[in-house]
């Protein structure tokens, strides 16, 4: 089996680190991730500027590729330049900081990695670990945070994609984590609304102009069965099945065209 790796917190996070260490014994492993902090970007492809591939050297001595461009960058550069075959499973993370609600489909770079692999037809995981300090999610190097149950979780869904494949009608699975978990559970949730509200601070620069920082505030629960509910207020591990056909009811927007 053929396992590729990225994250949207660059190649040298803790993150990826965790990952690779929870599946080592899965598979043939590449590691192939942004060079930089990448959080936030989304899905978004680099089309006006050159992408650049570094080799360069993990922590524990491997080899792994830089990628100058998007976490999308990498799983592109990833599958069709770097892998002799087409990844049989891409694990996008271990993401400090949980990625929860709908709002983070198309905001996060850890889902925006799983999702193009899942475009191309590879089977696809994001997985999230829940943190309690805001300050360490924008980190691209080295974090200190207890992965040990993380990487339990992680193992246990990765070995059943590799040996089942998805489910019928599932592109890519979404997988938070919690900080302090109460079990080895993992419980199958649809999308919350939002994992923040959001919050704007105007400031004003030494010549007087404003300018602003977008910033958020944890909505703390949802509705029973949703990732933010189950994960913030039951301190349990959510997978959310996610499928790329986004289109909604078509009889009632015919209904509503004619």
């Amino acid at each position: 089996m053929r396992i590729l790796i990225t994250n949207d917190d660059g190649v040298n996070s803790s993150g990826i680190m965790a990952t690779k260490k929870a599946v080592d014994d899965l598979g043939e492993i590449q590691v192939v991730g942004p060079a930089t902090q990448q959080s936030g970007i989304g899905h978004a492809l680099t089309l006006f500027e050159p992408v650049r591939v570094t080799a360069t050297t993990l922590a524990d001595g491997s080899e792994a590729y830089s990628v100058s461009g998007t976490p999308t960058d990498a799983v592109i550069i990833g599958i069709y330049e770097l892998s002799r075959e087409k990844p049989d499973l891409v694990i996008s993370g271990i993401n400090i900081g949980e990625n929860l609600g709908m709002s983070e489909l198309t905001t996060s770079g850890t889902i925006g990695a799983a999702m193009e692999a899942a475009v191309h037809g590879i089977p696809a995981l994001a997985v999230s670990l829940q943190v309690s300090r805001g300050d360490i999610k924008f980190h691209d190097g080295h974090v200190d945070l207890d992965f040990t149950h993380a990487q339990k979780i992680l193992h246990r869904v990765s070995k059943r994609i590799l040996d089942r494949g998805l489910p019928e009608g599932v592109d890519f699975l979404n997988l938070n984590i919690p900080s302090s978990p109460e079990n080895d559970k993992i419980k199958l949730t649809r999308l919350g609304k939002r994992m923040y509200t959001i919050h704007i601070q105007k400031r004003l620069d030494p010549r007087g102009r404003p300018y602003y920082w977008i910033d958020g505030d944890p909505v703390e629960d949802d509705a029973e069965g949703t990732d933010v509910h189950t994960l913030r207020s039951q301190s349990c591990a959510t997978l959310t099945p996610i499928s790329l056909d986004c289109t909604s009811i078509l009889d009632t927007t015919r209904e509503w065209l004619d």
